[in-house]
């Protein structure tokens, strides 16, 4: 997980006031009180709602984000690399690993547009 934290940590701390915080498991980013992504590790199965949504008892990692419309729609139906999560109509999982090299692009337009559904308006119209 430390490889791919030292990924996503940078493109979530870029947007503006932006912060990291230990999660339950794993780290998440907040825009005030409102967690934009959460990374964090499925090993043995736990925990059972992730590791059943990702469909992996693991050794793996995810990263949960919020997404909407048109984009939401192309990424429940673009392959097991991401999946829905059951906690929410808009947060969706993305299995970083295993799997192919993630793509820094992607994962900054999808961070940012998670970011922007969740921040307040004068700070989602700063990026």
């Amino acid at each position: 997980m430390d490889g791919l934290l030292a990924v996503v940590r940078p493109l979530c701390l870029a947007l503006p006031e932006a912060h990291e915080e230990r999660a339950w498991r794993g780290v998440r980013w907040r825009i005030r009180t409102r967690t934009f992504a959460h990374l964090l590790p499925i090993e043995g199965g736990h925990p059972p709602a992730y590791a059943r949504a990702a469909g992996t008892d693991g050794p793996a990692t995810v990263l949960t984000f919020h997404s909407a419309g048109a984009e939401l729609a192309a990424l429940q139906h673009s392959g097991p690399r991401f999946f829905d999560a059951p906690w929410g109509p808009q947060i969706v999982g993305m299995v970083l690993d295993p799997g192919p090299e993630v793509d820094p692009g992607e994962l900054t337009e999808l961070l940012t547009e998670s970011y922007r559904l969740l921040a307040p308006r004068k700070l989602a119209e700063r990026v």
